[in-house]
């Protein structure tokens, strides 16, 4: 794409935008919005709060909640097997990290190791 064209693109993408940032402007859902966030803020300032210190009085356990979700949300990693047809060693890793597996792939080549699988 030419530059001139981009530019032309550009400019149109910020037509737009700039269109439904007016619009959204005259909206009374969102003044009120804008009304209820300074009036919170200046109640905030005035009293000495910040946002977090207020999540944690209207709510203490929101920050253990926070975490406990993130940390269930991930399963763990599967275990894996390999078998060296060579020597007969096992080695059982969760990762790609292990320092024989790594020695093995060094030396025999990526594929080759993975094909050693056995679970």
């Amino acid at each position: 794409m030419s530059k001139l064209a981009e530019y032309r693109q550009l400019e149109k993408h910020l037509a737009e935008q700039l269109q439904a940032l007016e619009a959204l402007k005259g909206d009374n859902g969102f003044k009120k919005e804008i009304e209820f966030e300074t009036k919170l803020r200046e109640l905030l300032t005035e009293y000495g709060y910040s946002l977090k210190s207020i999540i944690n009085l209207l709510d203490p356990q929101a920050s253990r909640h926070a975490s406990a979700q993130t940390a269930a949300t991930r399963k763990p990693r599967a275990l894996k097997v390999y078998k060296n047809p060579h020597t007969g060693e096992i080695v059982e890793t969760k990762g790609g990290n292990h320092k024989t597996l790594k020695e093995w792939k060094a030396e025999h080549g990526a594929a080759v190791v993975e094909s050693w699988l056995t679970k």
